[in-house]
């Protein structure tokens, strides 16, 4: 049985950018475009029609901005993953996507191999950008609230001690190998704080950990 195809819309205002990309889409046996739109906007409107399993979200665009589009497509759907589309990988914007609910994002100049990876990457539950880069985003662009420990009340002892692992970008494998755990387990206690929290991935937990002033 052949594995279920990846629905992808695509959300850029430049003409020449996008019909580059549409067949890069197209080329894929395991892709199927679905759908595309020139402005924020429409990209929520496509999102709520169509619920596209990925959307390639341009941040600057007219009517209504990437960042906008994507915290109501986040906030609206748990199927639809966006991942934001920069021109610089440095960018303040690029921040506020991740808040937004972003599960990543790619420049504009990255190859269509990449670009590919990402989106099955995308796909299969993960995010595209590095926890560690996103610290130093963060920490770049953003300036954190006093401590603020009560925000992670609704977690047992042992999640407190994966999520402080977590936020500063351990994978799975290095917080088992200092809390002296399984993978399985630190997958499961991840599971289980993104659930309480009402994070969506790794990328919002580490911006969750700036926001409440939670990384030493």
């Amino acid at each position: 049985m052949s594995a279920p195809t990846i629905r992808v819309a695509l959300v850029d205002d430049q003409p020449l950018f996008s019909a580059g990309l549409k067949m890069i889409l197209r080329s894929q046996a395991d892709i199927d475009f679905i759908g595309e739109a020139t402005d924020g906007q429409a990209a929520v409107q496509l999102a709520e029609d169509s619920a596209p399993d990925v959307m390639l979200m341009d941040i600057r665009m007219p009517v209504m901005d990437g960042i906008t589009a994507t915290a109501r497509i986040s906030k609206s759907s748990s199927r639809t993953k966006v991942i934001v589309l920069t021109t610089i990988q440095h960018d303040e914007a690029v921040v506020r996507a991740i808040q937004a609910g972003a599960a990543g994002f790619l420049t504009k100049d990255a190859t269509p191999e990449f670009l590919l990876a990402a989106i099955r990457t995308v796909h299969s539950g993960h995010s595209v950008i590095a926890p560690s880069i996103t610290n130093e985003l963060l920490r770049d662009y953003t300036s954190a609230d006093q401590g603020n420990p009560a925000a992670i009340d609704v977690l047992s002892e042992r999640e407190k001690d994966v999520f402080a692992l977590a936020s500063t970008g351990l994978s799975n494998a290095e917080i088992a190998a200092n809390l002296v755990l399984s993978e399985a387990t630190v997958k499961s206690h991840v599971g289980a704080i993104l659930s309480k929290l009402q994070l969506k991935n790794r990328i919002q937990m580490v911006a969750f950990a700036h926001q409440n002033g939670l990384l030493t």
